[in-house]
Parts: C-alpha cells; sequence; structure tokens
C-alpha cells in the first residue's frame, strides 16, 4: 500500500518572521508533506504588516488577527499556541512547521512531539537552542533563502564524532548502519543538523566527504562503514602499553582505554585487526591482561 504524504500545520508568526522568507518556507515544507493549514499571525492593523496582504492572498495563507494589547509584546504567541492544540486535537495532521525566532514556542514545540508528532521548526539564526532542540528538526531561513553561507550550531567533527559513535554501536550489535538510518539518528541527536549547512545538497554526498568513514552499496541499500585506521597493529599496541603504564597502579577502566586510543586515532576500529571485541584484543597482547571491565600490566 502506498504511504500517503504527510498532512502539516504550518504556522507563521509573522511578528517575528520576515516576509522575504514566505517562498522558501513553503518550498521546504513541501519537502515533508502537504500544508492542509497555512495559517500566519499579526496585527493586521499594524502598518508593518502591509506588505504581508499580497503574500498571504498569493500563497493562500490564511491571516489570523490578533491585537496587541500591550506595547512592545509579540501578540501572536498566545493565538499561534491555541490554534497548534485545537489542529492537534482534532487528529487531523501529522505534523506541524513552527515559524519563529521567538523562544516562547519552546513549550509548545515539546508538546506536540510528546503527542507523536512531526514538529519543523524554522527561524533565524538567532533562535535559542531550547527552542531549535524542542523541534524534530529545525532549519534556518537564512540558508534556506541562500542569503548568506550560514553554518550549523554543531561543527563538523561533532557531527563526524556522532556518525562513528552510531557505527560503532550497531557493530558491537553485528548490525551494519545504512544511509537512511544514519541520516535519522543523526537528527534524533542534533535537530538543527541539514547537509545543505556543510554545502551539500544529499546526505550521501555529505558522507563521502568525511574522511573517517566510508560507503559501500549492497543490493538496493548503501552501507557506512569506518575507513580502515592505516595504521599499524604494533602502533596501537604500543599505545595501548603506553597508556597503560602511565596510569596509577599500571591499571586503566577498558572503556577509558579505547576512549584513548579513538582520541588519538580518530578512525581507529578494532576489526581492522581481525577482532570482534577490543577486550580480546587488549588480552592478547604480552604483558597485559583484562578481568572484568579492567585492564592490568602486568
Amino acid at each position: 500500500m502506498e504511504e500517503r504524504d504527510k498532512r502539516l500545520a504550518v504556522l507563521i508568526d509573522a511578528e517575528n518572521v520576515s516576509l522575504k522568507y514566505i517562498k522558501y518556507i513553503l518550498d521546504e515544507v513541501s519537502n515533508y508533506g502537504i500544508a492542509t493549514y497555512k495559517r500566519a499571525y499579526g496585527d493586521w492593523t499594524n502598518p508593518t504588516t502591509y506588505n504581508w496582504k499580497e503574500a498571504v492572498l498569493k500563497n493562500s495563507i490564511t491571516p489570523v488577527q490578533q491585537y496587541s494589547y500591550t506595547q512592545g509584546k509579540n501578540s501572536s504567541d498566545s493565538a499561534m499556541i491555541i490554534d497548534a492544540m485545537d489542529i492537534l486535537y482534532t487528529g487531523s495532521v501529522d505534523g506541524f512547521c513552527l515559524v519563529s525566532s521567538d523562544s516562547d514556542f519552546t513549550k509548545l514545540a515539546a508538546r506536540l512531539r510528546e503527542a507523536g508528532m512531526l514538529v519543523i521548526g524554522m527561524g533565524e539564526k538567532k533562535t535559542v537552542e531550547a527552542f531549535r532542540a524542542s523541534c524534530t528538526q529545525f532549519k534556518y531561513l537564512e540558508m534556506l533563502a541562500a542569503e548568506e553561507d550560514q553554518g550549523s550550531s554543531v561543527d563538523i567533527d561533532e557531527i563526524e564524532e556522532t556518525i562513528l559513535k552510531i557505527i560503532n554501536d550497531n557493530e558491537a550489535n553485528d548490525r551494519d548502519t545504512s544511509v537512511g538510518e544514519l541520516g535519522n539518528k543523526i537528527i534524533n541527536r542534533h535537530a538543527d543538523f541539514d547537509v545543505r549547512n556543510f554545502g551539500y545538497s544529499k546526505l550521501s554526498k555529505f558522507l563521502e566527504s568525511i574522511k573517517s568513514i566510508r560507503l559501500k552499496q549492497i543490493g538496493d541499500t548503501i552501507i557506512v562503514y569506518p575507513a580502515e585506521s592505516g595504521v599499524s597493529r604494533e602502533h596501537v599496541e604500543n599505545l595501548v602499553r603506553k597508556l597503560v603504564s602511565q596510569s596509577p597502579d599500571r591499571t586503566m577502566m577498558l572503556p577509558e582505554l579505547k576512549q584513548k586510543i579513538e582520541k588519538q586515532i580518530p578512525t581507529f576500529n578494532i576489526r581492522d585487526y581481525k577482532y570482534s571485541k577490543f577486550s580480546r584484543f587488549i588480552n592478547e597482547l604480552d604483558g597485559m591482561r583484562v578481568s572484568g571491565n579492567q585492564v592490568y600490566m602486568e
């Protein structure tokens, strides 16, 4: 049975978002599904919203009037929140797109996710981390509009570390890691991750640029593996002995030792040396012994 497109409610804080982003917002939403609700919130009696009239008509967006009862206070927040909850309880959508750089929507995004909704946040780079993290995914408006080079709030090293951890965790359970699974898990850990922030249009192309991993096509699936370290076994053995010998009483916890090795050899993978378990590799080194989770140098 063919899966239907997701139905999304697009709620735009017009008092907090520039009109110039409308086209890019709706184009991006179309990548996820169909916008069954399109609403923009603001005080339409305010001269600053005058230019929105043409945009809402052209894009079939429903303008929602919200008077500014308090000077200097964004009047749209409460109206958007109430509407979002009303739409949620209708059960007619699969997700929401909340467009604002305002941190006041952090709790709303978290509540919608608790209800099992896909929550796509969109805002400018000034958006606080709390709101970004509360969304399933977060998109920077500047990046969508391609008006300037927009870097991700997480750097490439942090993403690479996440990727290697995901792959290693799967390998520990004798599971391969597909590009699709990897993409979903990266987003689960970094809501604002987007390959376009790094200059790529596809996740696979982004992954190909990371030297510590390699991709292999198996049937219809692309599998991601750690790249071979290119470091000799002798070098690893010497590093193990050096690290343990420098520890108090010449002992070290096994996870700590592995972490220290990976820090000095980012591409380290025990399978490159024909072992499935790190503990077995250490236990077979002359003068080394593993007991429980502890490494001893004899």
